[in-house]
């Protein structure tokens, strides 16, 4: 067992921006906590200064116990790295530096073959096999069965690009799971993860005996697992931590009673220093024309200054209240026709219709051809009109696939890519990208432009690049692109992955106003609710309709 104290935590950006204010949580042994808290107040950060990858600048970090990490970026690696490396990653610091030095003298005895490097390298199997590699390797290959179907044997050397968002995330998380570590820092574990790997790892999280620090947009999963909930409240010093000692079920009432409280002290202090003020000053005035005053007049500044010294209470949390104003048009009746679509060994021919206005979530297991068929209709469908191609920055690429799919007249689909590649935005600020504009979109005065990363709350990262954006920053502001492009058919792939959530509920409210038709593949059985028709991808290459969501179904059997 371990635990996690993080005292007296502060952290400034690069630039000087206060990120982290006088931040301070524990982490009992065996607790499941949650940290949540707005897009760029500084989750990763903090996970990343209690890992070390980070130091702090005020403040100080204790642990015991075995440190096991999930970093952010597992899930859309994208570089030539294996399975084994993926997993030696998240392995201990002992397994890593042998599993590296094995690497290393490997090579050098294909590169020269001398007997120097064959005596490094039989020195690195000992070093190996002494720091519990070959255990370690016994491990993997219970994880890569439990994740990819296949033993640790054929699996080492495959490209870990092979592999899914979700098939990353699980391999990475039966290892640390599986793993000795009796801490765990999970940085979004369920992002790519479908419903079946979702509720696996509510499981596995609840019937852990680990101590686990975990951030999640997921209010499911926060729901089932969290033990307690820490958030990080942004603030003009930076943001800072305040902890709701129950369950998420109860998180939102107890914060905004929390809050009440706050403005209610901060009320109360402001009317005793005004007072204090106000005493000071009449005492001033009658010591000005009676010296019996004057011994009154210093024990009313005496007072005020102590007052003052005190400080105020505790202010009340900077409010996020992010304004999406997503208009659409009137388009067609039907706004997607398909006929005889079958996706290239994917699914099977299925035929569907969605009518203008409609809300259809699309569901199924990863993997089984739900962002193929999303990526589709955000091409313009079969054989695209000059007006339906898409109104983003991201071209789609071709999807193989037989029989037709066309989109209805005025129909201009606006794609919200799950991986937020986007190559033309990178370099460019949020400022710049706004005022210049592009071929969907007009350039906006500087003023405007504020205005509408105000209403996303981008409005202090205006002058940030785009790629130096968390992840939900990120999400929001492709968001706010496809309200300034005029889609009138919004085509989301996990938009809620990376939302914070106050963002993601102001999406649902976003997507109510909406005039126009919403196609969403999701994960997220919260956001589904707010849907009307339910098309679900089937482990058996069948697609269906259903009236409510279906979350069971498995992986589509293929070939691996």
């Amino acid at each position: 067992m371990g635990h996690v104290d993080v005292s007296s935590v502060s952290f400034s950006l690069p630039d000087g921006r206060p990120l982290l204010h006088d931040v301070s949580l524990r982490v009992g042994e065996g607790a499941k906590v949650a940290l949540v808290g707005p897009n760029g107040t500084g989750k990763t950060t903090l996970t990343r200064i209690i890992a070390g990858d980070l130091p702090a600048h005020e403040g100080v970090v204790s642990r015991s116990g075995g440190l096991g990490v999930m970093r952010q970026f597992i899930g859309r690696v994208r570089d030539d790295s294996t399975v084994r490396d993926l997993l030696v990653s998240v392995a201990s610091p002992r397994i890593r530096l042998a599993a590296g030095e094995i690497d290393r003298t490997e090579l050098l005895m294909m590169e020269r073959d001398a007997e120097a490097d064959q005596l490094a390298y039989a020195h690195a199997l000992v070093e190996w096999g002494e720091a519990g590699g070959y255990e370690q390797e016994t491990l993997w290959d219970r994880c890569t069965v439990a994740a990819l179907g296949v033993p640790y044997e054929r699996a080492q050397w495959r490209a870990v690009t092979s592999l899914s968002g979700g098939e990353q995330k699980r391999l990475a998380l039966e290892a640390l799971l599986r793993g000795p570590d009796e801490v765990l820092l999970l940085d979004e574990p369920d992002n790519y993860l479908d419903v079946p790997a979702k509720r696996w790892l509510e499981e596995a999280l609840v019937a852990s005996s680990k101590t686990v620090l975990f951030i999640s947009h997921d209010r499911e999963l926060l729901d089932r697992v969290a033990t307690r909930v820490a958030t990080l409240e942004p603030g003009a010093a930076g943001a800072t931590l305040w902890v709701h000692p129950g369950r998420f079920q109860t998180y939102a009432a107890a914060r905004e009673d929390r809050n009440s409280r706050l403005e209610e002290l901060r009320r109360r202090w402001d009317e005793e220093h005004a007072k204090l003020k106000a005493l000071v000053l009449l005492y001033k005035q009658k010591a000005a024309y009676n010296d019996g005053m004057a011994s009154r007049y210093q024990a009313a500044q005496t007072r005020l200054a102590r007052f003052v010294a005190a400080g105020p209470p505790e202010a009340t949390p900077m409010q996020q209240t992010v304004t999406m104003r997503l208009a659409g048009g009137r388009t067609a009746k039907r706004a997607v026709v398909a006929e005889r679509l079958e996706l290239t060994g994917l699914m099977r021919p299925f035929d569907l219709e969605v009518w203008y206005g409609e809300r259809v979530a699309v569901l199924g297991s990863n993997g089984s051809g739900k962002s193929h068929f999303l990526r589709l209709l955000a091409a313009g469908g079969t054989d695209p009109e000059p007006e339906h191609r898409p109104v983003g920055d991201v071209v789609p690429h071709r999807v193989a696939h037989t029989g037709l799919v066309r989109l209805g007249s005025r129909v201009r689909p606006g794609w919200f890519a799950q991986t937020h590649e986007h190559f033309s935005l990178v370099g460019r600020t949020l400022l710049e990208i706004l005022h210049r504009g592009d071929e969907h979109r007009e350039g906006r005065p500087r003023e405007q432009a504020a205005r509408a990363l105000d209403r996303y709350e981008l409005a202090r990262s205006a002058e940030q690049r785009f790629e130096s954006l968390s992840g939900g920053q990120q999400a929001r502001f492709q968001i706010l692109l496809l309200e300034l492009s005029g889609a009138t058919m919004l085509l989301l792939d996990e938009p809620t992955d990376n939302l914070d959530l106050q963002s993601a509920e102001a999406l649902e409210e976003g997507l109510q106003r909406f005039e126009g038709t919403v196609v969403a593949v999701t994960h997220d059985r919260w956001f589904a609710r707010g849907f009307d028709r339910f098309l679900v991808f089937g482990a058996d290459g069948r697609v269906y309709e259903s009236t409510e969501p279906v979350w069971d179904e498995s992986r589509v059997a293929r070939p691996r």
